[in-house]
């Protein structure tokens, strides 16, 4: 086999080797052509506008995350300037009384965490949707036995107006507390939410579903260098 062929074979593997999400990352003739995540929630024309090859193209408004005033486990507050230049993955959960399905994603949740540990442009909000009963002090024990990093990983409680403003406002999930027969039941949307530095939804994906969680994985690889694109090019 000749130089020319063995050298073919090791570009073939080097492609089929890596992530997906190169996928999206292209390059012709020394540009980088580049295949953003979709942006999530309502939008509107703005009055401003870009050029686009020489030709003026009216610029979106898109759906942002309002601020927030929460708490987290350790009873320190967290709003987006706390957090401020992150990229988020973001979920849903009940600490008392949880499920089969709480309890996959939060093992979901910490899978990604450690992943990542090295890399503190992510970082990751678990919202709980019992706010009552899920206090600073219960949050900390929970947090605990899932192992969830501090540093990285917010579990966050507070008043319920504002958790629920910014579930379903916010994030657009649902999340509905049943009482019947002196039994509690949450009803809620079990997915993750990848949301960019400047707080716009980038993605839905199941908590529950392994392809889902393995796009998720790939996504937050595209959203990562699509930041880092960002940065250098000063936007």
């Amino acid at each position: 086999m000749n130089s020319s062929n063995i050298k073919k074979i090791l570009i073939l593997v080097t492609i089929l080797a890596v992530p997906g999400f190169l996928y999206y990352l292209l390059q012709e003739k020394g540009k980088n052509r580049y295949k953003p995540l979709a942006i999530y929630g309502p939008k509107e024309v703005a009055k401003t506008f870009h050029s686009v090859r020489g030709k003026d193209v009216p610029d979106t408004i898109y759906h942002t995350i309002g601020d927030f005033k929460l708490t987290n486990q350790f009873g320190a507050p967290i709003s987006w300037n706390k957090r401020a230049g992150k990229i988020f993955l973001i979920d849903l959960f009940h600490a008392t009384d949880r499920g089969v399905a709480v309890d996959y994603a939060s093992k979901a949740m910490a899978g990604f965490s450690k992943m990542y540990a090295s890399n503190t442009m992510l970082h990751f909000l678990s919202v709980s949707i019992n706010p009552t009963e899920d206090t600073p002090e219960v949050l900390k024990e929970y947090g605990e036995t899932i192992a969830a990093n501090h540093d990285r990983w917010d579990l966050l409680t507070g008043d319920s107006t504002a958790v629920y403003q910014l579930i379903n406002k916010g994030l657009f999930l649902d999340a509905v507390k049943d009482v019947k027969g002196g039994e509690t039941k949450f009803t809620y949307s079990n997915l993750f939410v990848l949301v960019d530095s400047q707080h716009r939804i980038r993605g839905y994906y199941e908590a529950t579903n392994n392809e889902a969680l393995s796009k998720l994985d790939d996504e937050i690889k595209v959203l990562i260098a699509e930041e880092l694109r960002n940065m250098r090019d000063g936007r």
